[in-house]
Protein backbone atom coordinates (compact mmCIF):
# COMPACT_ATOMS: atom_id res chain seq x y z
CA UNK A 1 0.00 0.00 0.00
CA UNK A 2 2.92 2.04 0.18
CA UNK A 3 5.74 3.44 -1.98
CA UNK A 4 9.02 3.23 -0.88
CA UNK A 5 11.73 5.60 0.00
CA UNK A 6 13.90 6.38 -3.27
CA UNK A 7 17.44 8.01 -2.88
CA UNK A 8 17.10 11.51 -4.89
CA UNK A 9 19.93 13.79 -5.31
CA UNK A 10 17.84 16.87 -4.18
CA UNK A 11 16.31 15.05 -1.30
CA UNK A 12 12.87 17.29 -0.66
CA UNK A 13 12.26 19.02 2.63
CA UNK A 14 9.47 17.29 5.42
CA UNK A 15 6.70 19.57 4.71
CA UNK A 16 7.08 18.26 0.81
CA UNK A 17 7.88 14.74 1.56
CA UNK A 18 4.56 14.13 4.22
CA UNK A 19 2.96 15.15 0.61
CA UNK A 20 4.35 12.94 -1.94
CA UNK A 21 5.91 9.82 -0.21
CA UNK A 22 4.79 6.69 1.68
CA UNK A 23 1.60 6.55 -0.55
CA UNK A 24 1.33 5.03 -3.99
CA UNK A 25 -2.36 5.93 -5.37
CA UNK A 26 -2.02 3.08 -8.21
CA UNK A 27 -2.43 0.89 -5.43
CA UNK A 28 -6.10 2.20 -4.13
CA UNK A 29 -7.88 2.45 -7.40
CA UNK A 30 -6.08 5.51 -8.10
CA UNK A 31 -7.67 7.84 -5.55
CA UNK A 32 -5.49 11.02 -5.22
CA UNK A 33 -5.53 10.49 -0.94
CA UNK A 34 -5.75 7.07 1.17
CA UNK A 35 -8.67 5.54 1.55
CA UNK A 36 -9.91 3.44 4.37
CA UNK A 37 -9.58 -0.34 4.52
CA UNK A 38 -11.90 -1.53 7.26
CA UNK A 39 -11.07 -5.21 6.74
CA UNK A 40 -10.07 -7.32 9.73
CA UNK A 41 -8.94 -10.26 7.56
CA UNK A 42 -7.26 -10.51 4.41
CA UNK A 43 -7.51 -13.15 1.21
CA UNK A 44 -4.04 -14.91 -0.03
CA UNK A 45 -3.22 -15.45 -3.49
CA UNK A 46 -2.15 -18.70 -2.46
CA UNK A 47 -1.54 -21.31 -0.01
CA UNK A 48 2.08 -21.28 0.05
CA UNK A 49 1.87 -17.35 -0.02
CA UNK A 50 -0.34 -17.56 3.67
CA UNK A 51 2.43 -19.69 5.02
CA UNK A 52 5.33 -17.37 4.10
CA UNK A 53 3.11 -14.69 5.56
CA UNK A 54 2.90 -16.37 8.76
CA UNK A 55 6.67 -17.28 8.74
CA UNK A 56 7.53 -13.74 8.05
CA UNK A 57 4.72 -12.26 11.09
CA UNK A 58 6.01 -14.55 13.71
CA UNK A 59 9.73 -13.70 13.05
CA UNK A 60 10.33 -17.45 11.76
CA UNK A 61 11.37 -15.92 8.50
CA UNK A 62 13.24 -12.50 7.39
CA UNK A 63 11.81 -10.54 4.88
CA UNK A 64 14.13 -10.82 1.53
CA UNK A 65 15.01 -7.88 -0.68
CA UNK A 66 12.09 -6.25 -2.58
CA UNK A 67 9.68 -9.15 -1.40
CA UNK A 68 6.17 -7.44 -0.67
CA UNK A 69 4.65 -9.49 1.75
CA UNK A 70 0.90 -10.08 1.95
CA UNK A 71 -1.46 -9.29 4.55
CA UNK A 72 -3.19 -11.44 7.03
CA UNK A 73 -4.89 -10.18 9.59
CA UNK A 74 -5.74 -6.36 11.30
CA UNK A 75 -4.15 -7.56 14.53
CA UNK A 76 -1.14 -7.53 13.11
CA UNK A 77 -0.82 -5.15 10.02
CA UNK A 78 -3.28 -3.40 7.76
CA UNK A 79 -3.08 -0.87 4.85
CA UNK A 80 -4.00 1.97 6.86
CA UNK A 81 -1.08 1.21 9.61
CA UNK A 82 1.38 0.57 6.93
CA UNK A 83 0.10 3.95 4.39
CA UNK A 84 0.51 6.01 7.91
CA UNK A 85 3.77 4.47 9.33
CA UNK A 86 5.18 5.51 5.71
CA UNK A 87 3.71 8.66 5.89
CA UNK A 88 5.09 9.69 8.88
CA UNK A 89 8.54 8.70 8.44
CA UNK A 90 8.64 12.12 5.94
CA UNK A 91 8.69 13.96 8.95
CA UNK A 92 11.17 12.54 11.68
CA UNK A 93 14.77 13.09 10.22
CA UNK A 94 16.59 9.66 10.39
CA UNK A 95 13.80 7.71 10.91
CA UNK A 96 13.27 4.57 8.77
CA UNK A 97 10.65 2.51 10.54
CA UNK A 98 7.39 3.31 12.38
CA UNK A 99 4.98 1.50 13.94
CA UNK A 100 1.34 2.69 14.81
CA UNK A 101 0.11 2.19 18.08
CA UNK A 102 -3.36 2.62 19.35
CA UNK A 103 -2.21 5.27 22.75
CA UNK A 104 1.03 6.99 23.14
CA UNK A 105 1.18 4.76 26.19
CA UNK A 106 0.50 1.32 24.16
CA UNK A 107 3.73 2.69 22.49
CA UNK A 108 6.16 3.15 25.32
CA UNK A 109 4.56 0.18 27.53
CA UNK A 110 4.82 -2.32 24.02
CA UNK A 111 8.26 -0.76 22.89
CA UNK A 112 9.77 -0.92 26.76
CA UNK A 113 8.54 -4.70 27.24
CA UNK A 114 9.82 -5.51 24.19
CA UNK A 115 13.06 -4.41 24.88
CA UNK A 116 13.45 -5.27 28.32
CA UNK A 117 13.83 -8.10 30.29
CA UNK A 118 13.41 -9.60 34.11
CA UNK A 119 16.56 -8.57 35.63
CA UNK A 120 17.40 -5.52 34.25
CA UNK A 121 17.32 -1.70 34.55
CA UNK A 122 15.64 0.85 32.96
CA UNK A 123 17.37 4.72 33.54
CA UNK A 124 14.72 7.41 32.84
CA UNK A 125 14.48 11.51 33.35
CA UNK A 126 11.64 12.50 35.55
CA UNK A 127 9.67 14.52 35.94
CA UNK A 128 8.42 12.14 33.10
CA UNK A 129 4.33 12.08 31.92
CA UNK A 130 2.88 10.25 35.24
CA UNK A 131 1.57 7.27 33.09
CA UNK A 132 4.97 6.75 31.52
CA UNK A 133 6.41 6.89 35.80
CA UNK A 134 3.54 4.56 37.07
CA UNK A 135 4.20 2.32 34.22
CA UNK A 136 7.99 1.43 35.18
CA UNK A 137 7.65 2.02 39.22
CA UNK A 138 4.53 0.33 39.75
CA UNK A 139 4.00 -2.17 36.79
CA UNK A 140 7.75 -3.09 35.55
CA UNK A 141 9.01 -3.73 38.74
CA UNK A 142 6.36 -6.54 39.86
CA UNK A 143 7.99 -8.68 36.52
CA UNK A 144 11.62 -7.60 38.31
CA UNK A 145 12.87 -4.90 36.02
CA UNK A 146 14.13 -1.76 37.92
CA UNK A 147 13.91 1.71 36.93
CA UNK A 148 16.40 4.16 38.15
CA UNK A 149 14.69 7.99 37.95
CA UNK A 150 17.78 10.78 37.30
CA UNK A 151 16.38 14.48 37.53
CA UNK A 152 15.77 16.12 33.95
CA UNK A 153 18.66 18.87 33.03
CA UNK A 154 21.48 16.88 35.10
CA UNK A 155 23.68 15.50 32.37
CA UNK A 156 25.99 14.60 35.12
CA UNK A 157 23.59 11.94 37.10
CA UNK A 158 21.96 10.85 34.10
CA UNK A 159 25.77 10.00 32.62
CA UNK A 160 26.66 8.87 36.03
CA UNK A 161 23.47 6.10 35.88
CA UNK A 162 24.25 4.91 32.63
CA UNK A 163 27.70 4.33 33.34
CA UNK A 164 27.33 2.61 36.61
CA UNK A 165 23.66 0.28 36.43
CA UNK A 166 24.28 -2.84 35.95
CA UNK A 167 22.38 -4.71 33.58
CA UNK A 168 21.29 -1.56 31.56
CA UNK A 169 18.67 -2.57 29.65
CA UNK A 170 16.81 0.95 28.02
CA UNK A 171 17.08 4.67 28.57
CA UNK A 172 14.43 6.75 28.42
CA UNK A 173 14.07 10.26 28.20
CA UNK A 174 11.58 12.76 28.17
CA UNK A 175 12.73 16.27 27.02
CA UNK A 176 11.35 18.90 27.67
CA UNK A 177 10.17 17.58 31.28
CA UNK A 178 6.55 17.58 31.41
CA UNK A 179 5.54 20.16 33.15
CA UNK A 180 8.66 21.58 34.19
CA UNK A 181 10.06 21.81 30.55
CA UNK A 182 13.64 21.48 31.91
CA UNK A 183 16.20 19.97 29.15
CA UNK A 184 17.78 16.84 29.01
CA UNK A 185 21.31 16.61 26.49
CA UNK A 186 20.32 14.16 23.86
CA UNK A 187 23.32 13.92 22.22
CA UNK A 188 25.07 13.49 25.65
CA UNK A 189 22.98 10.75 27.35
CA UNK A 190 23.59 8.89 23.58
CA UNK A 191 27.50 9.35 24.15
CA UNK A 192 27.09 7.79 27.60
CA UNK A 193 24.89 4.52 26.04
CA UNK A 194 27.42 4.09 23.87
CA UNK A 195 30.76 4.82 26.10
CA UNK A 196 29.18 2.02 28.74
CA UNK A 197 32.01 -0.98 29.29
CA UNK A 198 29.97 -3.96 28.51
CA UNK A 199 30.07 -7.21 30.03
CA UNK A 200 30.34 -10.22 26.78
CA UNK A 201 26.76 -10.84 25.93
CA UNK A 202 25.16 -7.36 26.90
CA UNK A 203 24.47 -5.35 24.25
CA UNK A 204 24.80 -1.31 24.39
CA UNK A 205 20.87 -0.03 25.73
CA UNK A 206 19.08 1.59 23.41
CA UNK A 207 17.92 5.58 24.00
CA UNK A 208 13.96 6.32 23.85
CA UNK A 209 12.74 9.71 23.40
CA UNK A 210 9.13 10.18 24.23
CA UNK A 211 9.48 13.46 21.70
CA UNK A 212 5.59 14.60 22.24
CA UNK A 213 6.22 18.11 23.53
CA UNK A 214 8.49 19.42 20.47
CA UNK A 215 8.51 16.91 17.50
CA UNK A 216 8.57 15.92 14.89
CA UNK A 217 8.75 19.79 13.87
CA UNK A 218 10.79 21.42 16.58
CA UNK A 219 13.62 18.50 17.53
CA UNK A 220 14.76 15.70 15.61
CA UNK A 221 16.26 13.03 18.48
CA UNK A 222 17.17 10.64 15.66
CA UNK A 223 18.97 12.82 14.24
CA UNK A 224 21.36 13.65 17.77
CA UNK A 225 21.92 9.81 18.02
CA UNK A 226 18.82 8.32 19.62
CA UNK A 227 17.85 5.00 18.59
CA UNK A 228 14.00 5.64 18.99
CA UNK A 229 11.82 8.11 19.47
CA UNK A 230 7.98 7.96 20.88
CA UNK A 231 5.40 9.95 20.57
CA UNK A 232 1.80 10.52 21.63
CA UNK A 233 0.24 11.29 18.23
CA UNK A 234 -2.96 12.30 20.20
CA UNK A 235 -0.76 15.43 21.17
CA UNK A 236 0.41 17.62 17.82
CA UNK A 237 0.17 14.93 15.31
CA UNK A 238 -3.30 14.61 15.44
CA UNK A 239 -3.92 18.08 16.80
CA UNK A 240 -7.81 18.20 17.59
CA UNK A 241 -8.17 16.69 20.67
CA UNK A 242 -10.52 13.89 19.29
CA UNK A 243 -8.58 10.62 19.02
CA UNK A 244 -5.96 8.76 20.61
CA UNK A 245 -2.23 7.59 18.66
CA UNK A 246 1.14 6.96 19.48
CA UNK A 247 3.74 6.31 17.19
CA UNK A 248 7.18 4.35 17.56
CA UNK A 249 10.44 5.46 14.73
CA UNK A 250 13.75 4.17 14.67
CA UNK A 251 16.93 4.97 13.11
CA UNK A 252 17.39 1.13 12.92
CA UNK A 253 14.33 -1.00 11.13
CA UNK A 254 15.76 -3.90 13.39
CA UNK A 255 14.20 -2.13 16.23
CA UNK A 256 11.25 -2.08 15.04
CA UNK A 257 10.85 -5.74 14.37
CA UNK A 258 11.92 -6.54 17.53
CA UNK A 259 8.75 -4.35 19.10
CA UNK A 260 6.07 -5.33 16.18
CA UNK A 261 5.54 -8.65 17.46
CA UNK A 262 4.42 -7.58 20.41
CA UNK A 263 2.31 -5.38 19.24
CA UNK A 264 0.62 -8.30 17.29
CA UNK A 265 0.10 -10.15 20.37
CA UNK A 266 -1.40 -7.39 22.39
CA UNK A 267 -3.64 -6.12 19.76
CA UNK A 268 -3.05 -2.47 20.48
CA UNK A 269 -2.33 -1.20 16.28
CA UNK A 270 -3.91 2.00 15.69
CA UNK A 271 -7.53 1.40 13.73
CA UNK A 272 -7.88 1.56 10.17
CA UNK A 273 -9.77 5.09 10.48
CA UNK A 274 -7.74 6.53 12.98
CA UNK A 275 -5.00 5.62 10.81
CA UNK A 276 -6.82 7.24 7.89
CA UNK A 277 -7.42 10.43 10.46
CA UNK A 278 -4.11 10.60 11.35
CA UNK A 279 -2.39 10.64 8.27
CA UNK A 280 -4.60 13.30 6.57
CA UNK A 281 -3.74 15.48 9.57
CA UNK A 282 0.14 15.17 9.01
CA UNK A 283 0.47 17.26 5.99
CA UNK A 284 -0.64 20.31 8.80
CA UNK A 285 1.89 19.42 11.69
CA UNK A 286 4.33 22.02 10.78
CA UNK A 287 1.79 24.58 10.53
CA UNK A 288 -0.26 23.69 13.62
CA UNK A 289 2.91 23.98 15.66
CA UNK A 290 4.47 26.96 14.44
CA UNK A 291 1.50 29.06 14.95
CA UNK A 292 1.06 27.63 18.34
CA UNK A 293 4.91 28.30 19.22
CA UNK A 294 4.64 31.98 18.05
CA UNK A 295 1.54 32.33 20.16
CA UNK A 296 3.29 30.00 22.99
CA UNK A 297 6.33 32.23 22.73
CA UNK A 298 4.27 36.28 22.42
CA UNK A 299 2.39 35.16 26.10
CA UNK A 300 5.04 33.68 28.14
CA UNK A 301 7.21 36.76 27.75
CA UNK A 302 5.19 39.24 28.15
CA UNK A 303 3.61 37.36 31.11
CA UNK A 304 7.16 36.80 32.92
CA UNK A 305 7.34 39.44 34.55
CA UNK A 306 3.98 39.34 35.87
CA UNK A 307 3.52 40.74 39.81
CA UNK A 308 1.53 37.64 40.92
CA UNK A 309 3.43 35.27 39.51
CA UNK A 310 6.66 33.67 40.60
CA UNK A 311 7.97 32.44 37.81
CA UNK A 312 7.33 31.37 33.98
CA UNK A 313 8.55 28.55 32.54
CA UNK A 314 9.64 28.33 28.94
CA UNK A 315 12.79 28.06 26.68
CA UNK A 316 13.42 31.42 25.78
CA UNK A 317 12.80 32.52 29.53
CA UNK A 318 15.66 30.04 30.71
CA UNK A 319 18.28 31.29 33.27
CA UNK A 320 20.52 28.26 33.93
CA UNK A 321 23.60 28.35 31.17
CA UNK A 322 23.46 25.13 30.59
CA UNK A 323 19.60 24.83 30.09
CA UNK A 324 19.87 27.51 27.34
CA UNK A 325 23.00 26.08 25.90
CA UNK A 326 20.98 22.45 25.64
CA UNK A 327 18.10 24.66 24.18
CA UNK A 328 20.25 26.56 21.37
CA UNK A 329 21.83 23.04 20.39
CA UNK A 330 18.83 20.67 20.37
CA UNK A 331 15.71 23.02 19.58
CA UNK A 332 14.95 24.93 16.27
CA UNK A 333 12.10 26.66 17.84
CA UNK A 334 10.54 26.95 21.57
CA UNK A 335 7.26 25.31 21.47
CA UNK A 336 3.81 25.84 22.33
CA UNK A 337 3.56 24.45 25.98
CA UNK A 338 4.84 26.47 29.06
CA UNK A 339 4.23 26.62 32.98
CA UNK A 340 3.41 29.49 35.49
CA UNK A 341 3.63 29.55 39.32
CA UNK A 342 1.43 31.69 41.09
CA UNK A 343 2.43 33.24 44.35
CA UNK A 344 -0.84 32.34 46.13
CA UNK A 345 -0.36 28.43 46.01
CA UNK A 346 -3.08 26.06 45.22
CA UNK A 347 -5.88 28.74 45.70
CA UNK A 348 -4.35 30.84 43.35
CA UNK A 349 -3.56 28.59 40.43
CA UNK A 350 -7.32 27.28 40.54
CA UNK A 351 -8.85 30.99 40.72
CA UNK A 352 -6.81 31.79 37.74
CA UNK A 353 -8.40 28.66 36.20
CA UNK A 354 -11.97 28.87 37.27
CA UNK A 355 -11.55 32.43 35.43
CA UNK A 356 -10.56 30.59 32.06
CA UNK A 357 -13.43 30.89 29.29
CA UNK A 358 -11.11 30.94 26.05
CA UNK A 359 -8.24 28.22 27.18
CA UNK A 360 -10.47 25.29 28.49
CA UNK A 361 -9.44 23.74 32.20
CA UNK A 362 -8.68 19.90 30.94
CA UNK A 363 -5.34 17.50 30.67
CA UNK A 364 -3.64 16.89 27.45
CA UNK A 365 -2.39 19.08 25.15
CA UNK A 366 -1.21 19.93 21.23
CA UNK A 367 -4.47 20.65 20.45
CA UNK A 368 -5.59 23.81 18.13
CA UNK A 369 -7.49 25.09 21.10
CA UNK A 370 -6.12 25.92 24.70
CA UNK A 371 -5.54 24.10 27.85
CA UNK A 372 -4.34 24.65 30.86
CA UNK A 373 -4.49 22.41 33.92
CA UNK A 374 -2.91 22.24 37.45
CA UNK A 375 -0.31 19.16 37.43
CA UNK A 376 0.41 18.44 40.94
CA UNK A 377 -3.52 17.43 41.32
CA UNK A 378 -4.24 16.38 38.02
CA UNK A 379 -1.27 14.42 35.58
CA UNK A 380 0.79 14.01 38.32
CA UNK A 381 -0.89 13.70 41.00
CA UNK A 382 0.35 10.11 41.51
CA UNK A 383 3.80 11.76 42.47
CA UNK A 384 4.67 11.97 46.09
CA UNK A 385 5.52 14.81 48.06
CA UNK A 386 8.89 14.03 47.97
CA UNK A 387 8.85 13.02 43.92
CA UNK A 388 6.63 16.89 43.64
CA UNK A 389 9.37 18.72 45.24
CA UNK A 390 12.25 17.12 43.74
CA UNK A 391 10.55 17.89 40.05
CA UNK A 392 9.62 21.35 40.85
CA UNK A 393 6.16 20.23 40.50
CA UNK A 394 4.77 23.35 43.42
CA UNK A 395 1.25 23.90 44.58
CA UNK A 396 1.29 27.39 42.56
CA UNK A 397 1.75 25.48 39.18
CA UNK A 398 0.38 25.77 36.01
CA UNK A 399 0.80 24.32 32.73
CA UNK A 400 -0.98 25.98 29.87
CA UNK A 401 -0.54 24.18 25.74
CA UNK A 402 -1.50 27.42 23.87
CA UNK A 403 -3.27 26.48 21.02
CA UNK A 404 -3.67 28.58 17.39
CA UNK A 405 -6.46 30.84 18.14
CA UNK A 406 -5.18 34.69 18.32
CA UNK A 407 -2.33 35.53 21.39
CA UNK A 408 -3.92 38.58 21.69
CA UNK A 409 -7.21 37.39 22.83
CA UNK A 410 -5.33 35.09 25.13
CA UNK A 411 -2.87 37.02 26.29
CA UNK A 412 -5.74 39.26 27.66
CA UNK A 413 -7.69 36.38 29.23
CA UNK A 414 -5.28 35.31 30.78
CA UNK A 415 -4.39 39.11 32.57
CA UNK A 416 -7.84 39.37 33.32
CA UNK A 417 -7.91 35.91 35.13
CA UNK A 418 -4.39 36.81 36.57
CA UNK A 419 -6.28 40.05 38.16
CA UNK A 420 -9.16 38.15 39.59
CA UNK A 421 -6.78 35.78 41.59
Amino acid sequence: MSSGHHHDPHPLRPTTKVLTEGYDPRLSVGSARPAVFRSSTYVFPSPEAAERSFDIATGRAQVAAGESTNLIYARFNHPNAQILEEQILNLEPGAHAALAFNSGMAAIMTSLLALLRPGQSVVYTVPIYGGTQHFIQDYLSKWGVTGIPVLSGRGDLLAGAIHSTKDLGAVLLETPANPTLVMTDIRQACKAAAARKLSPGEARPPVLVDNTLLGPTFQHPLSLGADLVVYSGTKYLSGFSDMLAGIVLAADPELIRKIRPARGLFGNILQPDECWMLGGRLPTVHLRMNRASKNAQRIAERLAQHPKLKRVLYPTLFTDPEQKRIFAEQCDFPGAMFSIELLGGKKAAFDFLRNLHIARNAVSLGGVETLACHPKTTTHSGFTEQESATAGITDGLVRVSIGIEHWRDLLEEFEQSLAAV
